[in-house]
């Protein structure tokens, strides 16, 4: 009862803001103006990339990027386009500790994945550096891992994959592959969640996709059985997108 009055009080005090303009709004997330610009991904889009298509080109049609450069996972689905509005929810969660957006987007991300989680055996957050944790105080992938495991009821293997060597910010470098080259390892007492199963890897942002290729390549060698990737927020043009 005291827990609730309390939480009234601080509502009154300090209403909640939409994640994207920062207006009041009644609830937590997006205010309706914000919320009808948000841009899901539906079908079509490509196969392996989950990448959206202008118009559709037939059922399992792969993109020319899938064709030419196939990735190292099986597949990949994203809740929504990279806009300026996930821009906003994805920075609030990061940087601005906005964890009360995670169920939602956690939901949001199952709800794309949903053929891919009813395969799986469980989910691998990306990891961050011990460094980075240490600064940031929580890891959004392993929060969003949490929220899309509840609600699609697929286990986080929370320690199976770890990045072992820090690494400078992706956002803004033009040669990202190299950046993420041999950060990821599967260590001994990961190896059992790895080998032989179904996995999926849980991330907040796919812009040219080093991160998760340089993932799914570690979780590969130590024995994985498949590896698809979920992540809240695709860049539908990584050369025109910044994240």
């Amino acid at each position: 009862m005291e827990r609730a009055v309390l939480c009234t009080a601080l509502d009154l005090a300090l209403p909640p803001l939409c994640a994207a303009c920062r207006e009041p709004v009644d609830g937590k997330g997006l205010c309706p103006k914000c919320w009808s610009k948000l841009s899901f991904i539906t079908r079509p889009y490509c196969k392996r990339l989950g990448s959206p298509f202008a118009y559709d080109p037939g059922p399992g049609i792969l993109s020319m990027e899938a064709i030419a450069d196939p990735p190292a996972y099986n597949r990949a689905r994203a809740a929504v386009r990279f806009d300026d509005i996930s821009r906003a929810l994805v920075h609030a969660l990061k940087y601005n500790d906005r964890l009360d957006l995670v169920p939602t987007m956690g939901r949001w991300i199952a709800q794309a994945g949903r053929e891919l989680l009813a395969e799986a055996d469980a989910l691998v957050p990306v990891p961050l550096h011990r460094r980075r944790l240490w600064a940031r105080r929580f890891n959004q992938s392993a929060a969003l891992a949490t929220a899309v495991s509840a609600a699609s009821g697929v286990p986080v293997a929370a320690g199976a994959l770890k990045r072992i060597k820090p690494t400078a910010q992706q956002v803004g470098l033009t040669r990202r592959a190299e950046n993420v080259q041999g950060a990821f390892r599967v260590l001994e007492d990961g190896k059992a969640d790895v080998a032989g199963r179904l996995l999926i890897l849980i991330d907040d942002v796919l812009a040219s996709g080093a991160t998760v290729e340089a993932c799914a390549r570690a979780l590969t060698r130590a024995g994985a059985a498949n590896v698809d990737v979920l992540i809240f927020a695709r860049v539908a043009d990584p050369g025109r997108t910044s994240i």
